[in-house]
């Protein structure tokens, strides 16, 4: 295994810990929605420039974009399909478990 994998392991297990253990408290548990975003837009941004320095993700931007669609397309799709046919199934359940219930 890699160091570096152990480090981010070791790293979310003591976050964890410390939340479990409620040393952040409530001022801390407050703010933590817009320290997750500006830390979610540095990585963003800190990806779009390395993207930005290789030669060969600019040459085949076209190419993987396009594949970025088809993939996005069949996920989205794919999810919506598969969460109407659960929520069908749950909520028929559901409704049999009230039925039975009532007689």
């Amino acid at each position: 295994m890699s160091i570096r994998l152990l480090l981010y392991l070791g790293i979310l297990i003591f976050g964890g810990y410390f939340g479990y253990k409620g040393y952040g408290g409530k001022n801390l548990d407050s703010k933590l929605g817009v320290i997750q975003t500006i830390c979610l837009l540095f990585l963003l941004f800190i990806m779009g420039l390395k993207m930005g320095l290789d030669e060969k993700v600019i040459s085949s931007f076209l190419e993987l974009g396009f594949q970025a669609l088809v993939i996005s397309i069949f996920t989205i799709t794919f999810s919506v399909i598969l969460v109407k046919l659960i929520k069908g199934f749950v909520i028929k359940n559901i409704q049999q478990g009230e039925q039975k219930n009532e007689h």
